[in-house]
């Protein structure tokens, strides 16, 4: 699998995570929940940008990153130029760390237990950008739903 593919895959989904939010015409609808909707847009772009620094830019890149996972889901308000700036960060920490991976490395066992068992770097890179789309199409929805 080239690392280049992935590279790929992760800075289209990061730009497009960044447009979503740049999207939203009313700042305040980045933070609602509605009815059947528990999670609002920007805490699973806090998740998301969360998820890439752990797994990607702590273990991968060596970064140092210290994931404190439930505060993606409990800060609120944060402003839009902030996650637009977590969001960038997130794109160089994620291209640095795929910058220095061989192929080797991909298929190498992941170094952390993640879903209770072993499993390669390069199917666990293939998941994550996987989560990262299935968290963008959801704050996609969000946005068209209730950005008003």
């Amino acid at each position: 699998m080239p690392i280049q593919t992935l590279k790929t895959l992760f800075n289209r989904d990061l730009d497009k995570l960044k447009f979503e939010i740049e999207s939203y015409e009313f700042e305040k609808q980045i933070w609602a929940i509605d009815k059947n909707i528990s999670n609002s847009a920007g805490n699973l772009c806090l998740h998301l940008i969360g998820n890439l620094n752990t797994y990607i830019g702590a273990e991968i890149g060596k970064t140092g990153y210290v994931r404190n996972r439930p505060l993606e889901f409990s800060l609120k308000d944060i402003p839009k130029s902030e996650l637009i700036q977590k969001i960038e960060d997130t794109i160089s920490v994620v291209n640095n760390a795929l910058d220095n991976l061989t192929e080797a490395d991909l298929e190498a066992t992941y170094p952390q237990i993640v879903f209770e068992k072993e499993m390669s770097t390069g199917f666990f890179l293939i998941h994550l950008s996987t989560h990262l789309a299935y968290h963008l199409g959801q704050i996609n929805y969000h946005r068209r739903l209730l950005d008003f």
